[in-house]
């Protein structure tokens, strides 16, 4: 955090002046260590048994904040008896196909609800990345479910946690992270005891923690942990996902992303959502409690936001003009259908494939088989000149004369250079004034869709074809100022904060939303940023002049409020749990919930108030069940939906590693999403006796003085000096062993890549003792690229594709590769010693890595 995310950074060494206790866990000494009380080296993606280590010192300890988990927590919920734990599977739960790699749900259901949903298989789920894509609120929960209030009933999910984690003992932990035990029961005694009734802790990870084939269970684990404890919806508590830089939290609330619409509704899909009716049941059930319920609204208004006029009820609010999924259309897929000759055109906008994505010379390689490509960036950065400047070029993989791509580059104009909103870290909608104007032909964003889609209606208008009428017929009709008559990015904020069709009036939240199309909204979870025609995120007031907890600066979603699912603040009766704590109470003179905060609770709901049978929507949630947008109210501690890879997070070895798994035969995510490409290979790992051919493990992050790939920073003269040259840091013990020289070179070398690097010889890095034996991690920065002021190879060269199966995020934080003294190879040398590698790794364009883990070699198959 004090690396790549400073200025977040300084409340923590705030609580840490006032006597909080800061714990890092990184595989590599930052910054972040150097400031903390305890930091714990770890091996690269094994973050699963640490958290799982904690999980059981809490339970076999009774440590957990019992009131708050028997009340606020399906802990007490009684699972099916037709469920099988991985710990009885080896590693499997029930319901695998290893056909198609995924699961079907039924058997994780509650009990009684076994097949009432119709069939649960996931493998289409994943194909969408559509785990979490309703915020895991998953199925229908009745009512009634079957509850042991004393949690002892042994098919129960405490006790089901209990056995799950069982044998993440200390021991187990230091045997597969390589954390010492006592370091390891430093952390999980503090984390306990700062929680609870009248304490609370933070849990807060980087945006990395995504990247591995188990991203989401990783965030689900640390979920359980803060759940137990009692420190969700709590002031001082919570998950806090710290994201790369500043709009990233918009850029999924308002993706960029094929499989979602604003407000996290699904893109519909065409086999399975061929009417409006059908993709909005598909999204709040009928029957469905909480505030997905509504959801129906949410789809109307979006629609109507999209079409304006057309869209009427009788038309289903244009539905038909919607596009539809029909797989995978992931970032990943697309560059596999470049190659292919399937993809004719792209744009890219505020992203860099060439060096910024992983498997680098499958991007390159992707790119140079368009028709035509645009890029709208700030600087001529590497995927706009891969074509003649690319590594590939020097292989003679690309010839630029032959090259077929066509690239228009249009610049872009910064974020100094334009008006509109960040939405941050923390939920919060921030307006930014334009400071300068754009240079030359610099444009925004938003001038460059407008005036693209003007240009494309204009174009279109004497067309009578049915199909263009989806793009005559959007509502197109922003105000324009000045010369280059820029579009209004305040109004754009109106439409999307929603408004009343006949009036005009803003939308003061997103509770006025409408099935019925008298209402638009732009995305229904930033309702409410502009209520009363008032720009909510360009509030700048003191902290000076409101409460501690600073609602009028800025403006976070949903409704303003800065913790979510604080009703959880209070107790079961309405009460704070502590007075030290006191954050939102239900006041019973005014017959309403109050506090320092915007209550995440029906604002007039008593904590008494108990649903009549068969209610659903938000009038389903009884008064104490705080967690509003779950179909049953409940913080969910097993998942018997909405995560397609388990109801439990499970430690699976990444799919580049280079040992077995100690604690399942299973030795990767069995439903990881794998791509058997021959442009796609991946490295050998136990039990395949080839995983020695690459004995050391990579991992990759950031540094403070460069940004993202590096085509803003590499090409600043004050940045590009301070970090001027791509460099591998290795530690002493590793040099030794492999012959390296401080400040003198090594090249790397995976199945896809081999890049170089000056060494930079130091402790930071430890070598871990793991399984009886010593693992080598090494450590490089991704801002590297061939374009700039500052030039290196690139760190993503060496990755390959393997995604998370819930949300199709590569795994880009942990590999395995092979060190070498010395540079790399140059032209055809360098792909020749690369498939040298892959003949010797046995990675022949046919081989794939198994997805259900073989037995190991030399045994036979007990199971």
């Amino acid at each position: 955090m004090a690396e790549a995310h400073p200025v977040g950074f300084q409340w923590v060494m705030e609580a840490k002046r006032r006597g909080a206790k800061v714990f890092h866990v990184d595989p590599r000494f930052t910054r972040t260590s150097a400031l903390a009380d305890t930091y714990l080296p770890i091996r690269a993606g094994t973050d699963i048994a640490l958290l799982g280590g904690v999980v059981r010192y809490i339970l076999e300890n009774g440590l957990d904040f019992r009131e708050y988990v028997l009340s606020y927590t399906n802990a007490a919920t009684i699972i099916s008896e037709e469920f099988v734990d991985a710990e009885e599977g080896d590693g499997l739960f029930s319901g695998f196909n290893p056909e198609t790699g995924a699961y079907d749900q039924t058997s994780w259901q509650y009990a009684g609800q076994e097949g009432e949903s119709g069939s649960m298989d996931t493998s289409d789920e994943r194909d969408t990345a559509a785990g979490l894509r309703h915020e895991s609120h998953g199925m229908p929960i009745p009512g009634q479910v079957l509850r042991d209030e004393s949690l002892q009933h042994p098919r129960c999910v405490y006790q089901i946690l209990k056995r799950h984690y069982a044998r993440y003992t200390p021991e187990m932990v230091e045997r597969v992270c390589g954390i010492p035990q006592e370091k390891f029961l430093e952390l999980a005694r503090a984390w306990t005891e700062n929680s609870g009734r009248e304490r609370t802790g933070a849990l807060v990870y980087s945006v990395g923690w995504t990247q591995h084939s188990v991203g989401v269970q990783y965030i689900r684990t640390g979920a359980i942990i803060q759940t137990l404890l009692g420190n969700i919806g709590r002031p001082g508590g919570g998950v806090m996902a710290l994201r790369g830089h500043a709009s990233i939290q918009g850029s999924t609330d308002i993706p960029t992303l094929f499989n979602l619409l604003p407000g996290y509704l699904p893109m519909p899909h065409h086999a399975k959502h061929p009417t409006f009716d059908e993709w909005a049941d598909s999204i709040h059930h009928p029957g469905q409690k909480g505030f997905w319920g509504n959801a129906r609204a949410y789809c109307a208004s979006l629609l109507k936001a999209y079409w304006g006029d057309a869209a009427t009820p009788e038309n289903d609010f244009c539905y038909g003009y919607m596009p539809r999924m029909t797989g995978d259309h992931g970032t990943y897929q697309q560059v596999l259908n470049m190659i292919d000759g399937k993809v004719k055109g792209y744009f890219l906008l505020g992203q860099n494939p060439a060096v910024g994505s992983a498997h680098g010379r499958a991007q390159r390689l992707g790119m140079a088989n368009l028709d035509w490509l645009v890029v709208r960036d700030l600087f001529m950065i590497e995927s706009a000149t891969f074509w003649r400047n690319g590594p590939e070029v020097e292989t003679g993989e690309i010839t630029p004369e032959q090259c077929r791509t066509e690239v228009f580059f249009l610049p872009a104009a910064s974020h100094v250079e334009k008006e509109g909103t960040f939405t941050q870290t923390q939920r919060m909608l921030q307006w930014r004034e334009k400071a300068v104007e754009p240079p030359g032909d610099a444009r925004s964003e938003l001038w460059f869709f407008y005036h693209l889609g003007r240009k494309l209606r204009e174009k279109l208008a004497r067309s009578e074809k049915r199909r263009d009428r989806a793009l005559l017929d959007l509502a197109w009709d922003y105000p324009t100022q000045g010369p280059l008559a820029e579009p209004s990015a305040e109004a754009v904020l109106r439409e999307i904060n929603g408004f009343d069709v006949a009036t005009g009036r803003p939308l003061g939240g997103f509770t006025e939303a409408r099935a019925d199309g008298s209402t638009a909204v732009g995305c229904w979870i930033y309702s409410g940023v502009y209520a009363d025609g008032v720009n909510q995120a360009a509030r700048r007031k003191s902290r000076h002049e409101q409460n501690w907890v600073a609602g009028e600066w800025g403006w976070a979603w949903p409704s303003n409020r800065r913790t979510l699912y604080n009703r959880a603040s209070a107790d079961p009766d309405g009460r704070p749990w502590s007075e030290r704590k006191k954050y939102i109470w239900w006041d019973e003179e005014k017959g309403e919930w109050t506090g320092y905060d915007v209550p995440d609770f029906e604002k007039t709901k008593p904590p008494s108030y108990r649903p009549k049978a068969g209610t659903s929507g938000p009038e389903g949630i009884a008064g104490d069940d705080p967690f509003v947008m779950q179909a049953d109210g409940k913080a969910w501690l097993y998942a018997p939906s909405g995560v397609v890879d388990g109801p439990l997070p499970t430690h699976y070895e990444p799919a580049e590693s280079p040992m077995r798994n100690p604690l399942y035969r299973q030795q990767a995510n069995p439903s990881r999403k794998v791509y058997p490409d021959a442009i796609n290979s991946v490295n050998p790992s136990p039990p395949e006796e080839q995983a020695q051919i690459f004995p050391y493990v990579f991992t990759v992050s950031r540094l403070t003085e460069h940004h993202t790939a590096g085509g803003m920073s590499r090409m600043v003269r004050p940045l590009a000096e301070l970090q001027p040259e791509m460099f591998v840091e290795v530690s002493p013990e590793l040099a030794a062993e492999v012959g390296l020289t401080h400040l003198g070179w090594a090249h790397l070398i995976t199945g896809r890549a081999a890049i170089e690097a000056k060494v930079l010889v130091t402790d930071r890095l430890t070598p871990l003792r793991v399984e009886g034996r010593v693992i080598h991690q090494v450590w490089l920065p991704y801002h590297f690229g061939y374009e700039g002021l500052v030039t290196g190879d690139s760190a993503n060269d060496l990755i390959g594709i393997t995604l998370d199966p819930n949300v199709l995020i590569q795994e880009s934080k942990v590999g395995t590769c092979d060190v070498r003294p010395g540079r790399r190879p140059t032209g055809r040398a360098l792909r020749e010693m690369v498939e040298d590698y892959q003949r010797r790794a046995f990675m022949s364009p046919d081989r794939h890595a198994p997805v259900v883990t073989p037995p190991d070699p030399g045994t036979s198959d007990a199971s």
